[in-house]
């Protein structure tokens, strides 16, 4: 008889480790709070006939009639009264390995799997107040107009609007050299216990690179704060999402072709429940029993009635801020280490979604948008570019012709309204969150957004009133941040309860970040825990690493054997560098990207990256087309860049030259200063 898996919660951790169970011949069981599937990434049904713009009771008594007309039946192509809303709009970047390979292994219908509805992005804007946006590209450039808008853009990156000293630029890019060419151990060292604000020295610089290079990378990192994230989760990510559009492949970033359930979320919860999985809705976990160091049963709470679940094995795939509360002192007594969940809780922010319906479809640009100057950190995408599955006809009363969907991750800083996100209502929230995206997009006469054109709006439902200060909302479903030394609180997938794991994206992981990827890697390791406990002959599930460059493999052996030694990183090749420009710039009096040489290819390439631009002429276009170098090619560079897929020659010699330099500089100390010698390597 096969073993009986009690899963806890049923988001994408849940539903990944389910999947994973089930194809090994296990019993599965999910017990799920919410009437619908996904968790944080679920779409949810909006209907305008119930007034529904979010609100807790106006949404449930929606999603109540969504369910009696058996709404998740229904497939793509067909009529519906409602419109597609989001919790928060989903991304797939292109080092996310471990989602998308269940996703390739999901089907979707007769329509092959639900990693074909994963379309790429090719840009990112950078919207401004009051000024116009920058395009910066999400990868390798494959044509003239990309090429162009590459040129720009590292014009603009030299020096956003020429508010940023080229000392400044040197100064970052030796940052995120210092990151690629340290090894892991320093990594979770040294820089996990630096804020990424500190790392980058941003407190000694202008407004302007605080702006563009601390805040504006991390806010495309879910909600993470450049003041507290940790330096190691900011750097390592960075590192992936440069090396993406650094290598020349033929896709990058990516979002889904249609909404969140209706092209993957269902397909893939219709496939578990064939394969046998049970999945209980409206189900809210309310205690977990340890007994004799075990699990014995968990209680779930099912219309308004308390009942015992038992099994063998058991996964929490519940939230950080809703399995702290759950840990018991006899589960801690067994694993000390779920003590700190109760502190880890403590680690969330607010990152939730709000939806814009248009009556004109607006095409930001092809992939996000970060509005830098937005007080409330909004990011946003223009979908109906993307949704090839979707017919806006066909969903509620047909007068919705695109969508905005907006994140916003600040909630605690004043608005141009002068009042915080949590502190105004929800109608507020949605007003000022439209304000603020026309004073970025609205600007040198070039309306792209009126409120003519607004025709309807939806917030997160998991934005309530606080019961404890009515003015104010609360959030039900906060995000987990990677915050400067966190890594010491969060704890492995399989714990010390030999029969109680975790599949959450607070669980340590390669991915080291609350997002899918994350869920989806900890579920994994959940799952092959309990292959290993169980004595099951089944193949373990494959679990990936972040990409390291090749290229740069000598570089971390050096680093690792001078990290062996007690030694700092080695700064003097880019001390060298910055030194070098620094001369030279002072030599031409160049200091910031509009003087010099860059000078002459702004306007050129404004010319050719601007939207209608010469290069979007179609005769013009297909002439370019004939003359450029086939896809095929860049698949073929890539197979071949130096060191991506072979081996790089120096990395012994970089670290018996490190081991050398080491020994011949000082006796290296470990921890407690007691003095070591390296008698080899690693």
């Amino acid at each position: 008889m096969a073993e009986k898996v009690v899963i806890l919660g049923g988001g994408v951790g849940g539903m990944s480790a389910a999947h994973e169970l089930i194809e090994r011949g296990f019993e599965v069981e999910v017990y799920e709070r919410q009437l619908i599937a996904g968790g944080k990434a679920r779409s949810i049904p909006v209907l305008e006939g119930e007034d529904d713009h979010g609100s807790k009771e106006e949404h449930i008594r929606a999603l109540k009639d969504w369910i009696g007309m058996h709404g998740y039946d229904l497939p793509p192509g067909v009529k519906r009264p409602w419109l597609p809303g989001e919790h928060g709009f989903r991304f797939f970047p292109n080092f996310y390995r471990h989602i998308t390979n269940t996703m390739s292994r999901t089907p979707y219908y007769d329509k092959g799997t639900c990693y074909d509805n994963l379309v790429p992005t090719t840009q990112v804007l950078v919207s401004q107040f009051d000024h116009p946006g920058i395009i910066v590209p999400e990868r390798f450039p494959q044509s003239l107009k990309e090429v162009a808008n590459a040129l720009k853009t590292f014009a603009f990156t030299i020096s956003p609007r020429n508010e940023i000293d080229f000392e400044d630029i040197e100064h970052f890019i030796g940052c995120m050299w210092r990151i690629a060419t340290s090894c892991k151990e320093r990594r979770f060292d040294e820089y996990e216990r630096i804020g990424w604000w500190e790392f980058i020295g941003a407190a000694e610089r202008s407004e302007a690179y605080q702006k563009f290079l601390a805040i504006g990378l991390t806010r495309s990192l879910v909600a993470a704060k450049a003041t507290t994230a940790s330096t190691k989760t900011v750097g390592d990510v960075a590192i992936q999402l440069q090396l993406g559009i650094a290598t020349p492949e033929a896709t990058s970033n990516r979002l889904l072709n249609g909404p969140t359930n209706l092209v993957w979320i269902q397909p893939w919860l219709e496939y578990l429940k064939s394969r046998g999985v049970v999945y209980h809705f409206d189900s809210k976990v309310t205690g977990i029993e340890c007994r004799n160091g075990r699990i014995a049963s968990a209680t779930v709470e099912q219309d308004g009635t308390q009942k015992q679940v038992t099994g063998d094995w058991f996964i929490s795939a519940l939230p950080i801020e809703r399995i702290a509360p759950l840990v018991t002192p006899a589960m801690t007594k067994v694993d000390p280490g779920l003590a700190k969940l109760p502190l880890l809780a403590e680690d969330v922010q607010w990152m939730n979604g709000i939806q814009f319906y248009l009556t004109k479809d607006v095409e930001l640009a092809h992939g996000h948008v970060i509005f830098i100057d937005s007080p409330w950190a909004l990011t946003a995408v223009s979908q109906k570019q993307f949704w090839s599955q979707i017919d806006f006809e066909n969903w509620a009363d047909g007068k919705t012709k695109g969508l905005l969907s907006v994140d916003i991750s600040e909630w605690d800083k004043p608005g141009t309204n002068g009042k915080t996100a949590r502190d105004s209502s929800r109608e507020e929230i949605a007003k000022e969150v439209w304000e603020q995206l026309k004073r970025s997009l609205n600007v040198d006469g070039n309306i792209v957004l009126r409120d003519e054109e607004l025709h309807y709006w939806f917030l997160d439902p998991d934005i309530v009133e606080d019961p404890d200060h009515p003015a104010r909302e609360s959030n039900v479903e906060p995000l987990l941040v990677n915050r400067i030394n966190s890594w010491r609180l969060r704890p492995e997938a399989a714990t010390l309860i030999p029969n109680f794991m975790l599949a959450s994206d607070y669980v340590r992981t390669n991915t080291d970040l609350a997002t899918m990827e994350g869920a989806n890697e900890a579920a994994r390791r959940a799952v092959n825990a309990i292959l290993r406990r169980s004595g099951s002959e089944a193949q373990p599930c494959e679990i990936w690493d972040l990409h390291e460059p090749d290229i740069l493999q000598p570089l971390r052996a050096y680093d690792y054997a001078r990290y062996q030694a007690g030694e700092p990183w080695d700064e003097r090749f880019a001390i060298a560098v910055e030194a070098a420009l620094r001369m030279g710039q002072d030599a031409t009096g160049t200091k910031r990207g509009g003087q010099g040489p860059l000078a002459a290819i702004g306007p050129l390439t404004a010319e050719y990256s601007k939207p209608g631009g010469i290069v979007e002429d179609p005769a013009i276009s297909d002439a370019l087309r004939m003359v450029a170098a086939p896809p095929e090619l860049y698949n073929l560079m890539a197979a071949h860049l130096p060191g991506r897929d072979t081996p790089i020659p120096g990395a012994d010699f970089a670290e018996d030259l490190a081991i050398g330099i080491v020994e011949a500089t000082s006796p290296p100390t470990d921890t407690s200063g007691r003095k070591v010698i390296i008698t080899q390597k690693g």
